[in-house]
């Protein structure tokens, strides 16, 4: 069973989206636990403070490295590999999602505000990762993407395991339209091929597809 646990200011969002839909059942059947802990347990003094101002000056505030050292510490296992959430992180990829399945506890940081005190990655961070170029307002939600991401490749989470291998990014290229029931509707008819119940040229006319929309929206893919 893979662990997940995340340390954030936001941690009712993670509980949300742990309870909710394929995660939610995946949690119950016990294929993957997911904690949640608040960062400000873990913070000192009366104000319990987790932020304060950039040295050098800028603006935002920065998470301290007091609370975020003291809460890795506190949920980490000897099996465990800490991940930072972070735009300029490694990329996250069906590859990296398949991998990280692989591990049995990952401690994932949520970053906020300008992000977290330099020393806390450098000591405790085994990898960076990113959803993508683009900033978020809360780094709890690119948290929830990673884990979703991830916990799909973990044995049971899935009601069909086949269907990981017709995603879209499954082989590098983007997925083939899909059609369900009536066959036609105002006029707009499926085409006849997944009507025929030929399965070799379903299958090519599937990929042919895949080919083409890989090659107009996402060429670089194909390069890999």
């Amino acid at each position: 069973m893979l662990q997940f646990d995340v340390i954030t200011l936001f941690p009712g969002q993670i509980e949300a989206f742990a309870g909710e839909s394929i995660i939610g059942r995946a949690v119950r059947n016990d294929h993957i636990r997911v904690n949640a802990h608040n960062l400000r347990d873990w913070a000192t003094g009366t104000q319990q403070m987790t932020d304060d101002r950039p040295f050098g000056g800028g603006a935002g505030m920065v998470l301290k490295p007091e609370p975020l050292f003291n809460a890795v510490e506190s949920v980490t296992s000897e099996e465990a590999t800490v991940i930072y959430m972070s735009p300029d992180g490694e990329p996250l990829t069906t590859p990296l999602a398949k991998e990280l399945a692989n591990e049995v506890h990952l401690v994932v940081l949520s970053g906020h505000y300008e992000g977290i005190d330099q020393r806390v990655r450098d000591e405790i961070v085994d990898r960076e990762v990113s959803i993508g170029d683009y900033i978020l307002t809360n780094g709890t939600l690119a948290c929830a993407v990673m884990i979703d991401a991830v916990a799909r490749f973990v044995p049971g989470v899935l009601g069909k395991e086949a269907s990981l291998d017709q995603d879209a990014f499954a082989d590098d290229m983007l997925g083939h339209p899909q059609y369900t029931r009536p066959a036609e509707y105002r006029g707009l008819k499926v085409p006849e091929v997944l009507l025929s119940g030929h399965h070799d040229n379903i299958t090519k006319w599937r990929q042919n597809w895949r080919e083409e929309k890989t090659r107009q929206r996402r060429p670089d893919l194909l390069t890999r």
